[in-house]
């Protein structure tokens, strides 16, 4: 089949590379434009951009899909099937409809739960066990097309978005290639998604991953694994902001919850369980990353102190 992918972070890198090695042709690579990156703000290319021009397929850019501005490009590229693995632009009707084939995208979830922009940080927010990836077949909605097929992938008590995010690329470039197998044999699943079924995963940013110590423990510890890499899990400790990279629940504790003492690993801060959280790998603002242990041998907690303020 001739296909047009579309993609643009790296999670999007195994499926377009497992592409390349299939019979089908990649007759084009959509994907966003060079983002200005750095303190320097210097233009940098998504990593499919890199991955393409490394097998010297075409590369587009586009601003927008709106007024139909790259109707004539994509028609005349004539793709069998437009495959769509994080993107990061919603497609018109004009796009949907135009290969045979229809447009197949690879999510990152179980739909229908964890439709949206990040359904591994949610996974991993919400506790799950278990998440997965979907391929399906896109409509006008958001992440709402019926499923072709689904693999179930468990996620580790301790796993964080970004290694959760490599397991799922390769697991969704498997499942890709799968998936157009039967659909070039006419052979593909469709099975409508329940829409009552249906959860969201809004992006997460800075301001939704400020850690709440009145809440339990395991539950900011997982705050702390989704929001790794970005936007990282913060408190405040004396005043200045506190990342945290790395956290584990500990044993149980008789102090209001926010109140601080110094752990041989790191820092051991009460929650509202009862159960402390210890942080156990920190940055404070204007200084470096660190172990948990190492921060306190600079700054040691002599007293219990309230985090969060």
């Amino acid at each position: 089949m001739r296909i047009v992918f579309m993609g643009t972070p790296h999670f999007a890198v195994p499926s377009l590379t497992a592409l390349v090695g299939t019979h089908h042709d990649v007759v084009a690579v959509f994907t966003q434009p060079d983002k200005p990156v750095g303190r320097k703000q210097e233009l940098a290319p998504p990593a499919i951009k890199v991955v393409a021009q490394r097998h010297e397929l075409q590369v587009f850019q586009p601003e927008t899909f709106r007024a139909k501005a790259c109707a004539p490009l994509l028609e005349k590229l004539a793709p069998d099937a437009i495959v769509v693995v994080a993107y990061g632009k919603i497609l018109p009707r004009h796009v949907l409809v135009l290969p045979q084939f229809g447009c197949i995208n690879v999510h990152a979830s179980l739909l229908p739960r964890y439709r949206g922009a990040a359904p591994i940080q949610w996974a991993v927010l919400e506790g799950e066990e278990v998440t997965g990836v979907t391929t399906m077949y896109m409509d006008a909605g958001i992440d709402t097309g019926d499923v072709i097929l689904q693999r179930e992938a468990f996620i580790g008590e301790h796993e964080t978005s970004e290694s959760l995010h490599e397991r799922l690329g390769i697991l969704g470039a498997e499942l890709l290639v799968q998936t157009l197998a039967l659909v070039e044999k006419g052979d593909a699943p469709r099975t409508a998604q329940d829409d009552t079924l249906a959860t969201y995963a809004p992006m997460l940013d800075k301001s939704m991953t400020t850690l709440d110590f009145s809440k339990p423990a395991r539950t900011q510890m997982k705050m702390v694994c989704a929001a790794y890499p970005w936007p990282v899990a913060s408190t405040r400790i004396r005043g200045k902001v506190l990342k945290v990279y790395e956290a584990k629940v500990g044993f149980g504790t008789s102090s209001p919850a926010g109140t601080a003492v110094q752990h041989a690993e790191g820092i051991s801060v009460a929650c509202g369980d009862g159960l402390e959280l210890i942080l156990t790998e920190v940055q404070l603002e204007g200084s470096l990353r660190m172990p948990g242990g190492q921060f306190l041998k600079g700054r040691p907690i002599r007293e219990p102190i309230m985090l969060g303020i």
